[in-house]
């Protein structure tokens, strides 16, 4: 059965995101899967632009780039004329990575407006000091469409390119005035302000943008080092140490800029409109809008090659589409020496072990370990992977060396006693799992997923139930959408005797999660329970056809053939307990 673990690898993962002013999302997939597959001319061979036409769209939808650029290069060679496939080659030749400004004038030449062209070339021009020619272009843009948000940020950072900071900041102040985004607005205004020296300015800017714009890891970095600048170094700590709090990785991050404060967050306009290209693609990566956030984040890079924050997002839109070696590939260009190289190095530890190079993943956290024996985070990562390989003592040891290196304890670091408790719940050692949840308890009480896993093993150790059902009720509270979570309410239902009740909550939690085998099969069991025979019989064969743990087989097949033999109801609280059963893992 898979680990009902809550906040997986993935979840914690999360900390890394909020490096822009608004934080993307990122998405969770199974360990051990690698890129998909892509088109490659060995393999398929088409004939003729439509076949290189046709080639291109199904690797433009399997998200492989690479192929993509490939293919739409050779039909648009084969038929140089077409809009449509001049469009596809751009927009797969930037999303590649690859030199798209050739392409970008082609565009420009018959469609002068078009939003990404325009950013590439603007870019460009940037790179070179020509923000005449920057601020040329965005004017021409109409606001409509993304542009409504982008082209007032990118023109106001042309005009501070070149020296027109007055016009910089009027080409803001409506938006930084107004009710949608004005958060962003006045953050580049203070950023504008901040790179003219114009320090009381930025101070009242960077004031409202900090009030209204949420907490982030770069809008603390940004605030945190005007603070510092303007000789409040210990509010700068604070600030750091506040966000820090939020997770482990933050706090390897904090470590590395509470280092390096006197640095502007933008030190030119062409790295103020690589920051405004961030921000966008991240409000993107919200609304699941992945591909032209990635195209943006291509761009940002053309203006600002060195940004850590952009790779470290680039690298999560690439895993989201499951193309495990080219976010590898772009983590590792992350200089190791900048404030985000631990972060993306444990990152690339991730990508390694989701390619299957899971010893090369743990030789990258050893690494990392060493290089600086303060850190926990590197061994409670490789931990995490262990766990996701099923490897559970070594698990459990990295976790222990993780441990070690803790001060005290904190709250964000509930997740790593919670994940050493699995690790030795599923490694049989009952006793010293249950003490790490119950110490994950202490530092957060109302964790749902601890609640729910320390009440389950409960349940099915036949112990504590009435303790276990508190704590399981609880965690529905907070979680009510969760089928694993609802499903173990029902299930210490079921195991107290009330079988009425536990079918109303297993049916519900097999709502929620209808291809879960173990879920269909304890809904069975309160179906039989109640003399709903058929019914039981029939989830239990659906959670045998849903591929159940091994161990589980036999029973099932069991129960199919023999029925069910109910166990005594309401065991006693204070029963002894040996290791949990393997179905705790949840």
């Amino acid at each position: 059965m898979t680990d009902r673990v809550g906040p997986s690898p993935a979840l914690r993962r999360l900390a890394l995101l909020p490096l822009v002013l608004l934080a993307a999302c990122a998405s969770g997939l199974p360990a051990g899967e690698s890129d998909r597959p892509v088109l490659r001319e060995g393999r398929f061979k088409p004939s003729g632009a439509f076949g290189a036409y046709l080639a291109g769209r199904l690797a433009a939808a399997e998200n492989d780039t690479e192929a993509a650029a490939h293919f739409f290069a050779r039909a648009l060679a084969a038929d140089p004329t077409s809009p449509e496939l001049l469009t596809r080659a751009f927009h797969a030749t930037l999303a590649d990575g690859r030199e798209a400004a050739p392409l970008a004038r082609r565009i420009l030449a018959t469609q002068p407006t078009a939003l990404l062209p325009t950013l590439v070339l603007a870019a460009e021009e940037a790179r070179d000091g020509r923000f005449d020619l920057v601020e040329a272009r965005f004017r021409a843009l109409p606001r409509q469409g993304a542009a409504q948000l982008l082209q007032p940020l990118m023109l106001a950072w042309a005009q501070a390119g070149r020296g027109q900071w007055n016009e910089a900041l009027a080409t803001l102040r409506p938006f930084a005035d107004g009710a949608r985004f004005r958060a962003a607005f006045a953050l580049h205004a203070g950023l504008i302000c901040d790179l003219a020296g114009r320090m009381a300015e930025a101070e009242r800017w960077y004031g409202g943008a900090f009030a209204d714009g949420g907490s982030s890891l770069r809008m603390a970095e940004i605030q945190a080092s005007f603070a510092a600048r303007q000789g409040r170094v210990e509010e700068a700590r604070r600030i750091l140490a506040e966000i820090a709090a939020s997770s482990d990785e933050v706090a390897m991050v904090q470590a590395r800029l509470l280092g390096d404060l006197e640095r502007r967050p933008v030190a030119s306009a062409a790295e103020g409109m690589a920051e405004a290209l961030l921000a966008f693609a991240a409000a993107l990566r919200q609304q699941e809008a992945s591909e032209f956030a990635l195209l943006l984040l291509r761009v940002a890079l053309l203006l600002r090659p060195d940004y850590p924050a952009a790779k470290l997002m680039l690298a999560d839109v690439l895993e989201g589409d499951r193309r495990y070696q080219a976010a590898a590939d772009v983590l590792s260009l992350v200089r190791q020496d900048s404030a985000y190289g631990p972060a993306a190095r444990v990152r690339l530890s991730l990508m390694l072990d989701r390619l299957d190079r899971t010893d090369a993943a743990i030789g990258e956290l050893e690494a990392l370990a060493a290089a600086d024996p303060t850190r926990a985070e590197p061994l409670a990562r490789m931990g995490d992977i262990l766990r996701g390989r099923s490897r559970f003592a070594e698990a459990a040891a990295a976790y222990n060396r993780a441990v070690a290196r803790l001060g005290p304890p904190e709250r964000r670091q509930w997740a790593l006693y919670y994940a050493r408790g699995i690790a030795l719940e599923r490694a049989k050692d009952w006793p010293r799992a249950e003490a790490d949840f119950l110490r994950a308890l202490e530092l957060a009480p109302d964790q749902p997923y601890v609640l729910n896993y320390l009440g389950y093993s409960w349940v099915e150790q036949g112990r504590e139930l009435t303790r276990a059902k508190r704590m399981i009720e609880r965690a529905v509270e907070l979680r009510p959408h969760d089928g694993h979570i609802v499903d173990s309410l029902g299930w210490v239902l079921f195991r107290m005797g009330d079988y009425r009740a536990a079918v109303r909550w297993l049916e519900r939690a097999v709502e929620l999660l209808p291809r879960d085998p173990v879920i269909n099969d304890h809904l069975g069991d309160a179906y039989w329970a109640v003399g709903r025979r058929a019914e039981a019989q029939f989830q239990w064969r659906r959670a045998l056809n849903l591929g159940p743990e091994p161990e589980a087989i036999p029973k099932l097949e069991a129960k199919l053939r023999d029925g069910l033999v109910l166990p005594p109801a309401n065991v006693a609280s204070g029963a002894a307990a040996g290791p949990a059963p393997a179905t705790a893992a949840r």
